[in-house]
């Protein structure tokens, strides 16, 4: 029997609602890493917790912050700013932990309000429209106070255990993209490092020259030459060529998409840097779906802005449309992961180019893309290689793209659930339905 639905007001059953502090000296008392984690509104979205930017100070600054320590399950809350609004629990693998001024803990007390529960209730989106409008309210700087949060309330299943259902259904997808998140790190990682072995290192032919066992499968190490040749990059296995980074691929700039708006109500969403950097095309522009193909962004497709923010990606954020200053990279000669790879090789050379631009917006030409030396292989070996490499590749992408079904499943689910239109055995079905 599903039981009542009743207010919560936060101020009634929390243990601590409080912003955290910035550590005397600021950022210059950051260190490197560790012990303690200093959580910042850059590392709280509404889909999870972003270690990117996590600062970090040393115990003595921890202990002087030792009231807003973070504990595992909290929820935190963006309070100041354009994030204002924006709500996550802590990642307790970043704990121990402390939060700065922008920041707010919220810690309910468990077995009256579930903090997973709690975090759902806060992202949803009839939620976030009220937090966003009351943060507005109170001056000319975005913000939400202490007494604010105090008389939220929370509408939500009497019964715990069902408060705590709904949030294992919507944590249960959450989890799954998380790990998605971490395998293709790994799945990144281990293709950079066979990547760099075979390329950059040449660990097979120096092991065969050697008289070593290079440690490959036979059908691969057989088209690993045992010896080295001289080149305009220095020595090279025997029989490999050099090319630029424009001669093993094309590299289409995109178009000045506000000359093709949407017509016939059919549209397409632009993909700019921002969409690049997001992995996502929410909230987008639009442009005319009746593009070249070419134009047309699709999953799998990789993507490099060379202007601004440089970034290299496979994208897996569904259809749309190819905005200038965005390359779409093919190759009707080379596999996917050897075109890739190598940009995302050369990606730091060319930010530091970018960076060195006495203009508004730092970026490359084409012509460091032919400047960007590479070693080719035979095609024999390359054949051998993309049995090992094009699989790694292709599944990152592959659980990127189950991610984005997923994400889109749970944002269906959320709003449904958290306001109790829709019940937890119904959500059950329609994710085993979807699965």
């Amino acid at each position: 029997m599903v039981g009542e639905w009743v207010p919560i007001r936060l101020g009634d059953i929390c243990t601590k609602i409080g912003s955290g502090a910035t550590p005397r000296g600021g950022s210059e008392v950051y260190v490197e890493s560790g012990p303690y984690a200093l959580i910042r509104s850059q590392n709280i979205y509404n889909d999870g917790f972003h270690r990117d930017g996590l600062a970090y100070i040393d115990d003595q600054h921890a202990t002087e912050l030792a009231n807003v320590e973070v504990l595992a399950g909290d929820v935190l809350l963006n309070i100041t700013g354009d994030s204002v609004a924006r709500a996550c629990q802590v990642d307790s693998g970043v704990l121990p932990a402390r939060v700065n001024q922008h920041v707010a803990i919220i810690r309910p007390d468990g077995t009256k309000l579930d903090p997973r529960f709690l975090r759902y209730f806060l992202v949803s989106p009839d939620m976030q429209s009220k937090l966003l409008s009351w943060a507005g309210s109170g001056g000319t700087r975005n913000a939400l106070t202490k007494s604010m949060i105090e008389s939220f309330e929370v509408l939500a299943p009497e019964d715990i255990s069902e408060q705590r259902a709904i949030a294992h259904i919507l944590g249960a997808l959450d989890d799954k993209i998380e790990l998605n998140r971490r395998m293709n790190e790994t799945l990144e990682a281990m293709a950079r490092a066979l990547f760099k072995s075979w390329f950059v290192d040449f660990d097979p032919v120096r092991a065969k020259a050697e008289g070593r066992d290079p440690g490959l499968l036979k059908h691969i190490a057989k088209f690993f030459p045992d010896r080295f040749e001289e080149s305009e990059l220095g020595e090279i296995p025997a029989g490999w060529q050099i090319r630029g980074l424009d001669e093993i691929a094309r590299f289409l700039n995109g178009l000045a998409l506000q000359k093709y708006p949407p017509k016939d109500g059919r549209a397409l969403p632009v993909i700019k840097i921002a969409q690049l950097r997001a992995g996502n095309a929410d909230g987008a522009d639009e442009a005319s779906a009746d593009l070249e193909p070419d134009y047309i962004v699709e999953d799998g497709d990789v993507l490099f802005s060379w202007s601004g923010s440089l970034e290299c990606v496979l994208w897996a954020a569904g259809r749309g449309a190819l905005n200038q200053h965005l390359f779409k990279v093919t190759s009707a000669e080379f596999p996917k992961w050897f075109y890739y790879l190598w940009i995302r090789r050369h990606l730091g050379d060319f930010r530091h180019i970018a960076a060195g631009k006495a203009t508004t917006m730092g970026h490359i030409q084409r012509h460091h893309l032919s400047d960007a030396r590479l070693p080719v292989p035979p095609p024999k070996l390359l054949s051998a290689m993309d049995l090992v490499l094009q699989p790694i590749v292709e599944s990152s992408w592959h659980r990127a793209l189950q991610s984005r079904t997923l994400a889109a499943l749970r944002d269906t689910l959320l709003p449904k659930l958290i306001s109790g239109e829709l019940r937890v055995a119904d959500a059950r079905d329609r994710i085993a339905e979807s699965a």
